[in-house]
C-alpha cells in the first residue's frame, strides 16, 4: 500500500514582517489542533533560507484535504504567507524503500 505525507512549505509575504505574537499564537494553536485530530506529522521553522518560514507535514487522506488545511493556517488566511504543496510518496523499510 502507498504511503502519502504531504509537505507545505510556508513561504513568507510581503507583510510577513509585520507578523505579531497575536498571529504566533493562532498558528500555533493551529498547529495542536492538528496535531490533536492526528493530522500533523511534522512542523517547524527554516533557518537561513530566505523568503521561507517553515514547513509543516501532514498525514490526511488526500492532497485536497492537506490544501485546506494549508489555506485554513492562520499565516496565509491572514495574508502574511503564501504556501506551496507538495506531495510526498513515503519510502521506508515497511516498504523497502520503494525498491
Amino acid at each position: 500500500m502507498e504511503k502519502w505525507l504531504y509537505v507545505m512549505t510556508i513561504k513568507k509575504g510581503k507583510t510577513f514582517n509585520k507578523v505579531t505574537k497575536a498571529v504566533i499564537t493562532r498558528h500555533v494553536e493551529n498547529l495542536r489542533k492538528l496535531d490533536a485530530e492526528g493530522k500533523l506529522e511534522l512542523c517547524g521553522p527554516f533557518k537561513g533560507y530566505p523568503g521561507v518560514a517553515g514547513m509543516v507535514i501532514f498525514k490526511t487522506a488526500t492532497y485536497e484535504e492537506a490544501e485546506e488545511l494549508c489555506k485554513q493556517e492562520p499565516l496565509v488566511a491572514e495574508g502574511f504567507a503564501t504556501y506551496q504543496l507538495a506531495s510526498l510518496q513515503v519510502a521506508d523499510k515497511t516498504n523497502n524503500y520503494l525498491l
